[in-house]
């Protein structure tokens, strides 16, 4: 038993999500860094032990059970600090929406980075004309997402949830920032918005500068 999170990440990174939570919400934590966990190495060998899927983030809660998964850390953060209101409380009008727009991040936004990063692993034979069409699959994605933004500062409108956090690092990775000014302005702002609160902002520098 400790009275602390021990989060397992790399900078900028996925774990950057959880990084940020994990500060949102004021819980006191330790990060070990893996960064080199995506090649062989003990970085990922480290990281093995605790997630056969060698993925970042990699937390272990205080009770020493340890939690993969960056829509379930959210789900669990937003229960064990409520008032930080990472996510609308059941029984909220925004709960749903929330919810399906959490796992839609990570189920269909998220896997598009997991494929296109490694292509030599997915498909060898595709190269580069893989690299671009799961790309423009990705911005077809975000273009949707921006469709259902709420009007407001947030992604569901004037309050602040888990969800603006998600966009801080996803809009930093392909096709970055400058496509999503040119093309997706609105879901820009959020991110700009999101990342410039002062309780984040230091997480933000250290991951990327």
């Amino acid at each position: 038993m400790s009275d602390r999170y021990i989060l397992y990440g790399a900078p900028g990174w996925g774990s950057v999500i959880a990084e940020l939570m994990l500060t949102w919400c004021g819980a006191p934590f330790d990060v070990i860094d893996v960064d080199g966990f995506d090649q062989p190495g003990p970085a990922r060998e480290r990281l093995l032990q605790l997630n056969p899927l060698a993925q970042v983030p990699t937390l272990v809660l205080p009770t020493g059970e340890v939690m993969t998964e960056s829509a379930a850390i959210a789900l669990l953060l937003s229960e064990t600090y409520p008032d930080a209101g990472l996510a609308p409380p059941p029984g909220a009008p925004d709960r749903a929406r929330f919810l399906r727009w959490l796992v839609w991040l990570t189920a269909a936004v998220y896997p598009t980075f997991t494929y296109a990063d490694y292509p030599d692993k997915w498909a060898p034979e595709a190269g580069q004309a893989f690299v671009a069409r799961v790309d423009g699959h990705k911005q077809d994605l975000w273009r949707q997402f921006d469709a259902a933004l709420r009007p407001g500062p947030w992604c569901l409108g004037d309050a602040f949830s888990a969800l603006d956090i998600y966009l801080v690092p996803m809009t930093r990775w392909r096709p970055r920032r400058d496509w999503f000014a040119e093309h997706l302005p609105r879901l820009h702002a959020v991110a700009l918005a999101a990342e410039s609160l002062p309780v984040l902002r230091p997480v933000v520098e250290r991951n990327f500068g």
